[in-house]
């Protein structure tokens, strides 16, 4: 999720495009309470969906739930094509790895990290030029993320993993997913990113650059796009405007807390982060069209997971209902949430992904990563 991102509605479309008794039918989950059935043996089958019926009242605040805590100097580093990475590591058995949205970082899964890690060795990972991870002035491309995280799972997973992502997270997940299949077991998206193609899109052939345009009309561009973009970041990390923009996309705001505001505004204070929101607003943002999710949900060979919050004001359920039709070996799990429901419903997210997490680990572990 992104406080940054949402204050321009142009810019947000590029990246986006309790308690209470519900009972479902056999086929799909069943809340009861607080008690949760996901019959094992369906979940395995292909094109099952599972729909979980959940009220605002469903989780009021995260009280009680263990959280991670907040450091200021984050947990572990990792150096990865030169560049300074963080990320979080906490339980052990088979590796799930979690992937922050726009703006956010490994912090935001507080809540999710230490429920899983009691039968899992969970990693959150910040991506580069986000959280505690480098500000790196580079090309920003969605590919960078994907080697970024493909490396990640070769160097520090070292085996197999599930991936789990949120947002432009999700994004990130899916394609290194469809990319590396030997790397990964299953995929989590929450809310993802990313845009289904437009078969009757005509191609956006540019002619040859001309002086004009080169020398007078790009850099006028460029300055321009410079001091709006300036303008919009330094209004963007303050910590009253961050907390206003995730009230916003929060149905639920009830956790839209300190902790919360503070990882966010945290990382924007670094010198050069300035600099990446501006690579960021200006080349990938106008780039990810280049990967579809046809394209890629076309390479994904292993099981797929919708944790979806239908009440996201910037990517709702409609685009999970396609996903699901376009790869039938999906598993869906609708939520009275917004765009983050791993932070606004935890519980109800985190029973969700563990019934389904402990299903699939029953099947056979691909490969390790050694031996590929």
């Amino acid at each position: 999720m992104s406080a940054a991102i949402s204050l321009s509605a142009s810019f947000s479309k590029h990246l986006v495009d309790s308690n209470q008794r519900c009972l479902l039918n056999s086929r799909r989950i069943h809340f009861t309470g607080t008690r949760c059935a996901i019959p094992r043996r369906d979940l395995l089958r292909k094109g099952i969906a599972l729909s979980v019926c959940c009220s605002l009242l469903a989780v009021d605040k995260a009280q009680g739930m263990e959280m991670l805590p907040f450091k200021e100097d984050g947990y572990n580093f990792w150096t990865w094509r030169g560049h300074k990475i963080h990320y979080v590591v906490e339980g052990s058995g088979p590796p799930v790895v979690l992937v922050h949205g726009f703006g956010a970082s490994a912090f935001h899964w507080r809540y999710n990290i230490p429920e899983l890690a009691k039968n899992y060795k969970v990693y959150a990972l910040d991506l580069l030029g986000f959280g505690w991870s480098e500000k790196a002035i580079i090309e920003y491309d969605a590919s960078i993320w994907m080697d970024q995280l493909s490396d990640f799972l070769s160097e520090i997973v070292k085996e197999p993993a599930f991936l789990v992502g949120n947002s432009l997270g999700g994004f990130t997940v899916l394609l290194t997913a469809a990319e590396n299949a030997s790397k990964v077991r299953g995929v989590v998206l929450l809310n993802s990113a990313g845009q289904f193609g437009d078969p009757n899109k005509k191609s956006d052939k540019k002619e040859g650059e001309t002086a004009i345009d080169k020398f007078l009309l790009k850099p006028l561009k460029e300055a321009f796009q410079r001091v709006v973009l300036g303008v919009i970041f330094w209004q963007s990390k303050q910590p009253a405007r961050i907390e206003k923009v995730l009230k916003s996309v929060y149905i639920n705001s009830a956790n839209v807390d300190e902790y919360l505001v503070k990882s966010i505004t945290a990382p924007a204070s670094d010198p050069n982060a300035g600099e990446v929101y501006y690579r960021l607003m200006t080349r990938f943002m106008t780039n990810q069209s280049k990967y579809t999710l046809d394209s890629l949900l076309s390479k994904l060979s292993c099981p797929l997971l919708l944790l979806w919050g239908d009440l996201d004001p910037w990517v709702g359920p409609t685009k999970a209902a396609r996903i699901k039709e376009f790869y039938p070996n999906t598993s869906v799990v609708n939520l009275q949430a917004g765009h983050c429901p791993h932070d606004e419903v935890p519980e109800l997210v985190n029973k969700a992904l563990i019934e389904w997490l402990n299903s699939n680990s029953l099947e056979p572990n691909p490969s390790s990563l050694q031996t590929v």
